[in-house]
């Protein structure tokens, strides 16, 4: 098979594409060939080496949207299935051909394509976790998402929409915050031009802030209504910043680690259900074939996109 692979650390341009043996499915496998995998922050963290994989070469992609092989497990040969969990096989997205676990596959509906399938992905597992698991959202509740223009984001505000939230979302420039504003954000502050936590406590503040930056964590403090939560998801502002702990204190702020965040299987594929009902619209920035996959890294890296870069396998 092939696989777009790096062997060592260092930028875009170490990645090559390899002529890999196929794998081998094991006895709770399913092989599935690739068709679609997109990028995610963890793939460009892992390509620079600031998170180091366990062996080398290494094919990043944590989602995959693909076909069926042969037979197994229940899933029959042609089934369009898609897994968050792709890297558990040693291998990634980036590679064509896959032998995943099948409790980690979901089947993609009609409507649905790889593409759409594999931009909602981790981002929108991430986001649906944050936002019912863990932050336990309630209908009409108010919500703060920073990073909003993300590929996990976007997907925040669609989900919290859905449950009839009121939403505040940050961005990084005019062209994302009206896209933001598209998306149905009652509050769209460009972090750029104004003061973020202000802003959103002088709208009326929140009860959950999805906090996707980590350094906006004083922010989100400022932002939040008493008996407020926050979950912590990203620090792709930084690990460490420095918070005032009086509003922490006498709001009776919850601050809950999110560890690392992904919806059930089961809540996986009402996510896919949603995309095919058009209650939810994966946001899709660019498609590029696999072969292009330094340019992905850099558009990302850029901060240069309002929603997914996807990556495509030949047929």
């Amino acid at each position: 098979m092939q696989a777009m692979i790096f062997r060592k650390y260092g930028d875009p341009d170490v990645f090559e594409m390899a002529e890999l043996p196929d794998p081998i499915a094991g006895e709770n496998d399913v092989l599935v060939r690739v068709m679609a995998t997109s990028v995610n922050r963890l793939d460009t963290f892992q390509r620079a080496g600031t998170r180091p994989v366990g062996k080398l070469p290494f094919a990043p992609g944590l989602e995959a949207a693909g076909t069926v092989v042969t037979d197994a497990h229940g899933f029959t040969a042609g089934e369009r299935v898609m897994t968050t969990r792709a890297t558990e096989s040693g291998m990634g997205g980036y590679a064509a051909l896959l032998a995943l676990p099948a409790d980690t596959l979901v089947r993609i509906p009609d409507g649905v394509s790889f593409e759409q399938a594999a931009a909602a992905g981790l981002a929108a597992s991430t986001a649906w976790a944050s936002l019912f698991d863990i932050g336990k959202m309630r209908d009409g509740e108010r919500v703060l998402i920073t990073a909003g223009a993300s590929g996990v984001g976007t997907a925040q505000v669609q989900f919290a929409k859905m449950r009839g939230g009121w939403v505040a979302a940050s961005a990084g420039g005019a062209g994302k915050a009206a896209q933001l504003t598209g998306l149905g954000v009652d509050l769209v502050i460009d972090h750029r031009k104004s003061p973020l936590g202000a802003s959103v406590r002088d709208a009326g503040g929140v009860n959950l802030v999805m906090e996707n930056v980590g350094s906006t964590l004083p922010d989100s403090l400022m932002a939040c209504l008493p008996d407020a939560r926050i979950v912590l998801i990203g620090n792709a502002g930084g690990r460490e910043v420095n918070v005032d702990t009086q509003d922490w204190r006498l709001k009776r702020i919850t601050v809950i680690g999110g560890g690392s965040l992904r919806a059930k299987p089961i809540d996986e594929r009402a996510i896919l259900e949603a995309i095919a009902n058009g209650q939810f619209k994966p946001v899709i920035a660019r498609t590029l074939p696999i072969s292009q996959v330094a340019e992905a890294h850099r558009l990302i890296e850029g901060n240069q996109v309002f929603g997914k870069v996807i990556l495509t396998h030949e047929a």
